[in-house]
Order: C-alpha cells, then sequence, then structure tokens
C-alpha cells in the first residue's frame, strides 16, 4: 500500500472518530466551512456584477 492510501485512510478513521466523539464541534466546522464557501461566492459574484455593470 503507498503512503497516499494509507493518509487517506488516517483522514477516513479520523473523521469518523471526531464525528463520533464531537458531533456539535463538526457540525459547527462544517456550518463553518459552508459559512467560507458562501461568503466567497458571494464576494464572486460582486466582483463580477462590479466588472460588467460599469
Amino acid at each position: 500500500m503507498n503512503l497516499k492510501k494509507v493518509l487517506t485512510y488516517l483522514v477516513i478513521a479520523f473523521v469518523i472518530f471526531y464525528l463520533f466523539t464531537q458531533p456539535a464541534n463538526a457540525a459547527g466546522a462544517v456550518r463553518n466551512l459552508f459559512g467560507g464557501v458562501s461568503t466567497g461566492a458571494e464576494r464572486l459574484s460582486a466582483f463580477f456584477t462590479s466588472l460588467f455593470s460599469g
């Protein structure tokens, strides 16, 4: 087994462990991640709106 597969399995195992041991914190982390993606999308949209409107 190569290193990439081992690291992938370790990350997946850690995520599953974290979900079961800290469900509230895991939900908060996911909420923050999607909030960041949403903020980035809004800023990108504002940039293109500003670019093409004037």
